[in-house]
């Protein structure tokens, strides 16, 4: 039984929450846009024949599409708007970091303070709209194969392009209010929120596969304890720290 002391403690704690009107917006911010974000994966691509792709999806589901689904949080399965998810943004953010520590000119912006920050941050979002504008015309080009009957393909290509492409771009801004607005990481939440969304889906098949032994309940039991471990290590290394005795002459 907890003792007066920590009882104190959590009362204080829930008392300053509950006054802390700022901090109470700001998670209420964030949830809202999460949610707008969640809804947006279940608005499916326009033009396209729900049960063709079903059928195509169900195929290649084992595979990267598979994958690509769980990053996603399931926009790939049902081809939403948000099926390209933040992929094209974090792939030029890599590129821009890459970038930044080997040439002058990005460099010399990183050391300019804030307002090279945002220069550098207008390069990642230009770089961005072209990364989802050819991995949208991609896909859209993909899966013309399966759109509604009577649609022309480059109608379909068309419209593909540019909803894919306004999707990544709105999941970008999207993650740019949440840093702002929210609670911070908007990007690394919006990405949270879609792994989390089908992790439950996925846990399942994993346990439907091992009853039926198509998958070994060692192997399974291994994936687990993988994970685990890596949660552990992941926290380990993110709390630790080291403390350096400062001497002055």
């Amino acid at each position: 039984m907890a003792n007066a002391a920590e009882q104190m403690a959590r009362n204080m704690n829930f008392r300053s929450f509950a006054k802390a009107k700022d901090l109470q917006s700001r998670i209420l911010f964030t949830l809202g846009i999460l949610i707008l974000y969640r809804l947006g994966t279940f608005i499916p691509l326009p033009g396209l024949d729900p049960q063709q792709y079903a059928q195509f999806f169900e195929s290649q589901s084992d595979g990267l599409l598979g994958n690509m689904n769980m990053f996603a949080g399931g926009a790939v399965e049902r081809m939403g708007v948000f099926a390209l998810n933040v992929m094209p943004y974090i792939t030029a953010s890599i590129i821009i970091q890459m970038l930044t520590a080997t040439s002058p000119t990005l460099e010399k912006l990183k050391k300019e303070g804030e307002s090279g920050r945002k220069q550098i941050n207008q390069y990642t979002r230009y770089l961005t709209l072209g990364f989802a504008l050819v991995q949208s015309f991609a896909i859209a080009g993909g899966l013309a194969a399966v759109r509604i009957e009577g649609i022309s393909s480059w109608f379909f290509i068309l419209t593909g392009v540019v909803t894919l492409t306004g999707g990544t771009m709105l999941l970008m801004w999207m993650g740019e209010q949440i840093t702002a607005r929210g609670i911070g990481n908007g990007i690394s939440l919006i990405i949270f929120a879609g792994i989390i969304a089908e992790m439950p889906k996925a846990i399942f098949n994993l346990i439907s596969q091992a009853r039926t032994t198509s998958v070994n309940v060692a192997f399974v039991v291994a994936i687990a304890a993988m994970v685990i471990a890596l949660v552990v290590f992941i926290v380990f290394m993110e709390r630790s720290q080291r403390r350096l005795l400062i001497q002055y002459p």
